[in-house]
């Protein structure tokens, strides 16, 4: 092989060479599955990716190791060359033929997966200056093609481009329980920390022989409501996989009443059941 071409190649290949805070676990585990997919699988990846494109694989180069720097052993990286089918995201457009990097399991006798002649969405970002090539946001930011996940990615990346959509919760910032003026009577209300400092609150409701009421504001104005978030909406997404599953102590304001801080706690335990599991598998 030419040393210009092999020059070339190592340098595409670290321009382009998928984000390395996450990692496929196993042979296979390269891409959200066709069939079942986890609706929190998806919108993991939609909500970091600035770029998604629908394309067919053309074909596939082996990276040598000693171009793929920083690749585990059983690991192998390819120069994936795809067709465009459909640009689903992405302010600037993309070519009819686009170029990325991904680092693929090996299986136990060291083969990695064809990917050849098959669908994917791809998820990542735009290569300053080379508008033929993509950044995977994940090494394992693919979603094999299927129409189930195909209008599942469609319905997420709808509520994601939205400009006040919810934001990634990243702690509870306050929480406090405010008693009424008869028994069985309060409200507590949690504020939440967010990765762009967007308002995100809960409140949860008491009245006297009625079932608790909750809500959620991602505003300034707290508005009190019996609608809780939809499941697998995107403040859905927000909400069950961003909460820690319990209230820090340290962030209840009680002052020297326990009691309020137990009604809070309480009151946070039946947003986090409403909720349910987040469903995330990868």
């Amino acid at each position: 092989m030419a040393a210009g071409f092999v020059k070339k190649l190592l340098l595409i290949s670290l321009l382009i060479a998928p984000a390395a805070n996450a990692a496929p676990q196993q042979y296979g585990d390269y891409a959200v599955a066709a069939e079942n997919a986890a609706y929190s699988d998806i919108a993991d990846l939609v909500t970091i990716s600035p770029l998604i494109v629908d394309v067919k694989i053309r074909k596939t180069v082996k990276i040598s190791p000693e171009q793929a720097i920083g690749v585990p052993a059983n690991m192998q990286r390819f120069m994936v060359q795809a067709d465009v089918i459909a640009l689903i995201r992405g302010l600037n457009g993309v070519p009819a033929r686009v170029r990325f990097v991904i680092d693929l399991p090996k299986d136990a006798r060291g083969r990695s997966v064809k990917l050849k002649k098959k669908r994917f969405f791809i998820l990542g970002d735009y290569v300053k200056n080379r508008p033929d090539q993509i950044q995977l946001a994940r090494p394992d930011a693919l979603i094999h093609f299927s129409q189930n996940n195909d209008n599942l990615l469609r319905m997420v990346t709808k509520e994601a481009v939205i400009l006040d959509a919810p934001q990634k919760i990243i702690g509870v910032a306050s929480a406090f329980h405010s008693p009424g003026t008869v028994v069985g009577e309060g409200n507590t209300q949690i504020f939440l920390k967010t990765e762009h400092n967007q308002p995100f609150s809960i409140s949860i409701t008491s009245r006297p022989g009625a079932p608790k009421q909750w809500s959620v504001s991602t505003s300034e104005l707290i508005e009190e409501s019996s609608s809780i978030p939809r499941r697998y909406s995107l403040l859905w997404y927000r909400l069950a996989c961003g909460l820690p599953k319990n209230l820090p102590s340290s962030v209840v304001e009680s002052g020297d009443d326990s009691a309020n801080a137990a009604r809070a706690q309480a009151d946070y335990k039946i947003v986090i059941d409403a909720l349910g599991p987040c469903g995330r598998t990868r």
